[in-house]
């Protein structure tokens, strides 16, 4: 079996070869190292799993590499796409072309196969907008829902609101994968991800903010944190996320067609603040914090119901915020390519 991972070499795609590759599938990847630092999770990958990985350099906006990849895969994960909020309002036309545009180039050529292989995308919680409309209590380190019994989460039934660029962007290519099942009949799952973190993962300012609190807190290094700092959200280890995508390519018959959201779950929530407490904890170095004005579309509290999924398919997450992080952290300081990557995430950007 070989499984397409457009974005592969990036933080999730990395993670996903990995372990396809340990299972016995050959994997080809389809990545244009747009983002500073993943040629280094790419040439992990070739360093340890040798030939068994394909490795296609281009970009999704490609519509006859994508054709062309697409035509190699027995399944398909989609998730090559800009990631950014920050970059989608400095240019918007580039971050529609790559994840609407981008999307619908994977659709089309699998629609072109005569037995279309099984598609797993990830969108974004984004899609919901900034969801203003929730009423918080304002605690001393984080916001909590007002109203009794709303701490299970936002659930699917939540309404879409496209905020920012990069919300319309996604949010779009949400709902094509999602017709794409319904009017073609093509076997596609969404996921909307929360936060997730993990090694591989060249976190920045602008995304991967587990990761880049981390790295920054290693290196001495001030952080920027945007709003009160007492935003939640529930943070998923990406091992755990593994696991959910091998368990959706195993429901696909059923699930075809529908969206599920995805993350830590209130089990797993926590705030900006919480996190920083958590990292000097970890580290033994509480790095400088310095606030500045919120940025467009951030949400005050997101976290994700899980329910319908762990109805589908009995998942639930199983790493507590704690020991993922002390994994990464791991990871970033003893790891001979983890301790490069600090290094690479100075620069990281796209």
């Amino acid at each position: 079996m070989t499984v397409l991972i457009t974005g592969g070499a990036g933080f999730v795609g990395t993670n996903l070869a990995a372990r396809l590759l340990r299972d016995g599938r050959d994997v080809l990847v389809l990545d244009s190292l747009a983002r500073s630092g993943v040629e280094e999770n790419l040439r992990w990958l070739r360093d340890t799993f040798g030939s068994r990985v394909g490795v296609e350099i281009g970009d999704v906006r490609d519509r006859g590499l994508v054709r062309r990849a697409v035509a190699q895969a027995d399944a398909v994960f989609h998730f090559a796409a800009q990631v950014a909020v920050t970059t989608s309002l400095s240019d918007p036309r580039d971050d529609f072309e790559v994840n609407a545009g981008g999307t619908l180039n994977v659709l089309e050529a699998i629609r072109a196969r005569s037995a279309p292989p099984p598609l797993v995308f990830t969108s974004t919680n984004k899609v919901y907008g900034a969801l203003d409309d929730l009423p918080l209590r304002r605690l001393t380190r984080r916001y909590d829902p007002a109203a009794e019994g709303a701490g299970g989460g936002i659930s699917e039934q939540q309404a879409l609101d496209f905020h920012s660029p990069y919300g319309c962007s996604k949010g779009a290519a949400d709902q094509y994968v999602r017709d794409y099942a319904r009017t073609y009949g093509l076997p596609t799952i969404v996921f909307r991800m929360s936060c997730i973190y993990g090694p591989h993962q060249f976190g920045t300012e602008d995304q991967g903010w587990v990761a880049h609190f981390l790295i920054q807190a290693m290196r001495g290094r001030p952080i920027t944190v945007y709003g009160d700092g007492r935003q939640v959200r529930d943070v998923l280890y990406v091992g755990d996320l593994m696991e959910a995508f091998l368990l959706a390519l195993g429901q696909m018959s059923t699930a075809a067609g529908q969206a599920f959201n995805i993350g830590g779950g209130p089990g797993n929530a926590i705030s900006l603040l919480e996190l920083l407490d958590l990292i000097a904890e970890i580290t033994g170095r509480r790095p400088a914090v310095r606030y500045d004005a919120w940025r467009p579309g951030d949400q005050k509290y997101y976290v994700s119901d899980t329910s319908q999924f762990e109805r589908s398919t009995g998942w639930r997450p199983g790493t507590e915020v704690q020991r993922g992080l002390e994994r990464l952290a791991k990871w970033l300081g003893h790891d001979r390519r983890g301790a490069r990557s600090v290094r690479a995430a100075a620069g990281a950007g796209r």
